[in-house]
């Protein structure tokens, strides 16, 4: 890893580590419980650690250059620092290897990301939050990363069905979650793009604790099948008005301490990719392994 990403991780880790408060749990909205999703990033400002993230699929071909096969191991670590206001980090080493060409490793660029919680409504299980993405130029690999920077604002939402009536029923388990985004990569070269993507859960462990217990054994009681939606839509330049992306249909496993998630990668059109790919996730809940430690904001009290 290079020097510039251990610094980072440090800086962050032992922010984490300085200023024990008070616990509080992550990603409730009232009786709702949100989990973390691999290709859609959930609304709640909270201590994360996700680690590892593998991702693996194939590359569209481009200019006579033939699609090439790409793996992607990854981490995300954030930290609440005042209440309701959390600063991520994140990157991938990528692979990618060529059908005729050689390959090519190395660090993509570090993601910073800013995430704080507008509102949340309890009853309905609604959450609002807005942050910023910066992708910094430069800081990867220049054999796999971009020279320049890409500045994302985004807006997160959250929405549970358990407000529905109760005759709705087995509907009430149902819950989205998604992001908007707008990009404005520093390059003059590269698309502005809008991006959207949105996760479609049914929560069974909330089936079981707040609709109607219908006897599932374990693990399936502790599952939440879900489909994402990753798209982006390019703004300008050349590929104006194309839409890129992949829908992702899959399973989260929640434990106590950790939650592992597995979902295929559907590319929706040739310019997206030419196989379907897999990704796999985990979530270490490090507000629940580690009270004293993290599930509290560094500043102030939530």
């Amino acid at each position: 890893m290079p020097t510039c990403k251990c610094t980072w991780a440090a800086i962050v880790l032992a922010a984490g580590l300085t200023f024990p408060s008070l616990v509080h749990a992550h990603g409730f909205t009232g009786d709702r419980f949100f989990p973390p999703t691999i290709a859609t990033d959930d609304p709640f400002a909270v201590d994360e650690l996700s680690l590892p993230s593998v991702t693996a699929f194939d590359d569209p071909s481009a200019d006579g250059i033939p699609a090439t096969r790409e793996v992607d191991w990854g981490f995300e670590f954030d930290k609440e620092i005042l209440p309701h206001f959390a600063l991520g980090i994140s990157d991938d080493y990528i692979s990618q290897f060529g059908r005729g060409q050689p390959s090519t490793h190395g660090w993509d660029n570090i993601q910073i990301s800013t995430k704080y919680e507008l509102w949340h409504n309890d009853p309905h299980e609604t959450i609002l939050s807005a942050g910023l993405l910066t992708d910094i130029g430069g800081s990867g690999s220049q054999a796999v990363a971009s020279s320049f920077s890409t500045f994302i604002p985004t807006f997160y939402f959250g929405k549970g069905f358990g407000d529905l009536p109760e005759s709705a029923g087995f509907l009430r388990p149902l819950a989205v979650t998604g992001s908007l985004g707008q990009s404005f990569p520093t390059s003059s070269d590269d698309p502005n793009q809008f991006q959207w993507a949105f996760a479609v859960e049914y929560s069974l462990p909330y089936l079981q604790q707040e609709v109607k217990d219908i006897g599932l054994p374990r693990p399936f009681k502790d599952m939440i099948p879900l489909v994402e939606f990753s798209l982006a839509t390019d703004e300008n330049r050349a590929t104006k008005g194309l839409t890129t992306g992949a829908i992702n249909p899959g399973i989260l496993w929640e434990t106590p301490y950790c939650q592992l998630g597995a979902e295929a990668v559907i590319p929706i059109n040739g310019h997206s990719g030419s196989r379907i790919g897999f990704t796999f996730k985990a979530w270490i809940y490090i507000d629940d392994l580690f009270p004293k430690i993290f599930g509290h904001p560094l500043f102030g009290k939530d």
